[in-house]
């Protein structure tokens, strides 16, 4: 399981240096995925820094921010290493990230008294449909998406007012390709990939009403559903060995003969 480290804050201090931290986090996942670097191999800070044309204080945020992702392991001696993960990484991964999700979504259910306190959580749901439903999404825009994406799952967290769930949720989602803001540009490209993504949107719509409404069997359902996407998302693309070459993250996961997840 890959080394869990925790994120430091930028120290630039003001909103250019999180844009770039950003920008940097999304542009050096993508690089992971694509198979940049090889299963094993050590990520050159200086260099990496260098070509990507970003200062050390966001990398080293953003290389951070991949670690407790589950996309590097954090090593004494070497630093940041690129993992390579099983087809059952992944499905537990993914799975345990719905359970959790969906007992936290319950439980917000349950406890909230008063709809204004799901406020924000309803206030982070239409900033991300109005960010897709611009005629051009670009990179800024995907960043943005992002952030608000990763502040819903926290809110969601919070209004279930359980510590130990945030805590599990914190140590499930440093998992291969269990966080909930392992998103690449590249899914808004492809229409099936567009279809999931919609779908996902809708989720936070539903299961921030269900909440409103206390409404936890249905807010539950929601929430494991939508971790239920990542899977489709991954099986769908790798239905065949050929595509299996163009899908995210491929080149660091074990595959089966077949070329699929299914082992």
């Amino acid at each position: 399981m890959p080394a869990r480290v925790r994120s430091t804050p930028s120290k630039t201090g003001d909103s250019q240096g999180g844009s770039q931290t950003a920008r940097a986090t999304l542009s050096l996942r993508e690089l992971l995925l694509e198979g940049k670097f090889q299963p094993g191999e050590r990520i050159r800070e200086v260099p990496l820094s260098e070509e990507m044309g970003v200062s050390r204080i966001p990398l080293r945020i953003a290389l951070e921010r991949l670690a407790n992702e589950g996309l590097l392991e954090v090593r004494p001696t070497t630093g940041f290493v690129v993992p390579q993960f099983s087809v059952d990484d992944i499905y537990d991964s993914i799975q345990l990230r719905g359970l959790l999700e969906g007992n936290a979504a319950r439980l917000a259910a349950e406890r909230v008294k008063d709809a204004r306190e799901v406020a924000a959580l309803h206030a982070l749901s239409y900033e991300m449909i109005a960010l897709v439903q611009r005629r051009t999404l670009t990179l800024d825009c995907l960043a943005a998406y992002i952030e608000l994406n990763v502040q819903f799952h926290a809110e969601l967290v919070r209004l279930s007012g359980s510590r130990i769930l945030r805590r599990a949720l914190e140590h499930v989602s440093s998992l291969p390709f269990a966080s909930p803001s392992s998103f690449l540009r590249r899914h808004y490209l492809a229409p099936q990939f567009r279809e999931i993504f919609l779908l996902a949107l809708d989720h936070h719509r539903s299961v921030a009403e269900a909440i409103s409404s206390n409404d936890g069997a249905r807010a539950e359902t929601i929430m494991r559903e939508h971790a239920n996407l990542a899977w489709r998302n991954l099986e769908f693309a790798l239905q065949s060995r050929e595509l299996a070459k163009f899908v995210p993250g491929a080149k660091l996961m074990k595959l089966t003969s077949a070329g699929t997840l299914r082992p």
